[in-house]
């Protein structure tokens, strides 16, 4: 537990967790067996996430558990350039921190990305890990499906911060970010992340990703899913199109996309829109006026490589 003084110090506008991997970057293109060369940054869905809300300057908590390697040391380093706080992140003895390699594509399409994170220190996060001190500082809780399929006690955490931040009246948002290897089953997916979304005042899917966990086809039945359900708000990715959202009061809107005429690094478009919807909605926002700046941030990512690199400042976001 932190001390009463650490706490007092510790007041933050946003708290989120998962796992970094320092992730090696082709410095050229084609099969990764081929390239000699990579350049080392950073990347995590959820500390993507903490990176962007940062560098709009929102006081932002990351908790996690890093290897007492290189590794996990190069984490902690881009925590404190990043101005995150990492007073929940543990250095773990016994397990190491993951790390992946990525290609390097030149027509704006996805590119191949191999994962090295079995057995991580991050994926033996686990409700032990939810600080009540360190999380009820914060008046919001981001949350996203890679955190939750790590493992079973990682999956428990991310239950047990949503029960309990919501019991706190903190308002959630919940991005699913499917990654469907890492859970036993698809249906075992669909229940688990459809669990966390209805405890969220706020869910974020893709198109393709809402379809696959309501079953539903449009945005609209996608919506009401959820709606439903309780929560509050549901702002649908739809792509080249841009986005599309519904609040409980049946508000309803198509924003279209930001046009980018060089995507250079598709990775990392998805918490960038997240960034930019949970930031304005924090700061009291429309919802339209959130998901403008959702496709605006999530046109500057795709800009730049890395997941996190394009991410602006607010000087940058020019707002």
């Amino acid at each position: 537990m932190m001390s009463q003084q650490q706490t007092a110090q510790c007041v933050l506008d946003v708290v989120t967790f998962g796992e970094a991997m320092a992730m090696f970057v082709a410095e050229q293109p084609g099969d990764l067996a081929d390239v000699g060369h990579f350049s080392k940054r950073i990347a995590g869905a959820e500390l993507n996430v903490a990176i962007g809300l940062a560098r709009l300057g929102l006081n932002v908590g990351w908790a996690s558990r890093v290897g007492n390697d290189s590794f996990g040391r190069f984490t902690l380093q881009q925590l404190k350039k990043e101005r995150i706080n990492s007073q929940q992140v543990i250095v773990d003895e016994r397990y190491p921190s993951g790390f992946q390699m990525k290609s390097k594509q030149m027509d704006g399409t996805d590119p191949s990305v191999e994962y090295y994170r079995k057995g991580s220190a991050a994926s033996h996060l686990s409700p032990i890990d939810f600080n009540p001190d360190y999380f009820f500082a914060a008046r919001h809780l981001h949350l996203s499906g890679v955190a939750a399929a790590l493992s079973d006690d990682s999956l428990r955490l991310s239950q047990h911060a949503a029960k309990e931040m919501r019991r706190m009246g903190k308002t959630i948002s919940f991005d699913p970010n499917l990654r469907p290897v890492l859970w036993s089953s698809e249906q075992v997916m669909i229940e688990q992340l459809n669990a966390l979304a209805f405890a969220a005042d706020w869910v974020l899917p893709g198109l393709k990703e809402g379809q696959i966990l309501t079953g539903k086809r449009t945005p609209n039945e996608i919506a009401d899913f959820y709606l439903q359900r309780g929560v509050k708000a549901v702002v649908i990715k739809t792509g080249a199109d841009g986005a599309w959202f519904k609040d409980a009061a049946g508000h309803q809107a198509a924003v279209p996309a930001c046009k980018v005429d060089n995507v250079i690094d598709t990775v990392g478009a998805g918490d960038g829109f997240a960034v930019g919807v949970i930031s304005a909605l924090l700061e009291g926002a429309s919802l339209e006026k959130a998901v403008k700046r959702g496709n605006k941030i999530g046109s500057l990512a795709v800009q730049a490589i890395g997941d996190s690199e394009g991410l602006p400042t607010r000087e940058q976001l020019g707002e």
